[in-house]
């Protein structure tokens, strides 16, 4: 039989361990000249494989399919319904040892809420050392170096990565649960952040300006 178009997008995004966007689709299925197999591949455009993505959000809603096609990280991915959670907990608990720490989540929920973020202020927010827990959550791929501050010795960065969309099961930050104690809380240990960053620099500033006074004191004895 032919394939219809609808039928082609759901097998790509069955095999697909990641999302699959539409940019991605557009590629798969508008090959660029010279590809083996062109000729037997048709064109399509970004209007009719959407009206195939809508039609298989909406197929997947029905109660008679265990699992659903949801927009998770800019793509589209398939994932077992919520009534059907426990049974597939319960066939998968051999990969318990890999869900994450009390303090892994901890370090991961302030650097969701308030990335761009350096190690120092989470430390702060939290009160004790981050270091195993950052590396485990870059290591897992739930953490991404995304630049340097500006802060003296520019340290670096951190924020969520796509993955982390993709294991929570939803499409963007913005789907965050808003979390307003917490936000209440990270905003008034940044403060103090901030303010005990600039003493640090002031002092820094005032000893580096001894150091040059006693230079020239002593070049000019």
């Amino acid at each position: 039989m032919e394939p219809t178009l609808e039928q082609i997008v759901e097998s790509i995004i069955f095999v697909a361990e990641q999302p699959v966007n539409m940019k991605f689709l557009m590629e798969t299925l508008n090959p660029e000249k010279g590809k083996e197999d062109e000729e037997k591949l048709n064109r399509y455009t970004e209007e009719e494989i959407q009206t195939c993505l809508d039609a298989l959000l909406q197929k997947y809603e029905a109660d008679r399919y265990p699992f659903e096609i949801k927009k998770v990280a800019g793509g589209y991915q398939f994932f077992t319904k919520r009534a059907f959670y426990p049974y597939v907990r319960q066939a998968t608990l051999h990969k318990n040892q890999r869900r994450l720490s009390k303090a892994a989540m901890e370090t991961l929920a302030i650097v969701a809420y308030r990335q761009p973020i350096t190690k120092a202020e989470v430390e702060f927010i939290r009160g004790v050392n981050c270091d195993y827990a950052i590396q485990k959550l870059l290591e897992k791929q739930l953490l991404s170096i995304i630049g340097r501050s500006d802060a003296p010795g520019r340290p670096l960065l951190y924020g969520t990565s796509p993955f982390f969309m993709q294991y929570f099961g939803i499409n963007d930050l913005g789907d965050l649960p808003k979390l307003k104690e917490f936000e209440e809380m990270a905003e008034d240990h940044m403060e103090e952040f901030k303010q005990h960053q600039l003493k640090a620099q002031e002092a820094e500033s005032e000893e580096k300006e001894a150091e040059e006074d006693g230079q020239r004191e002593q070049e000019e004895a």
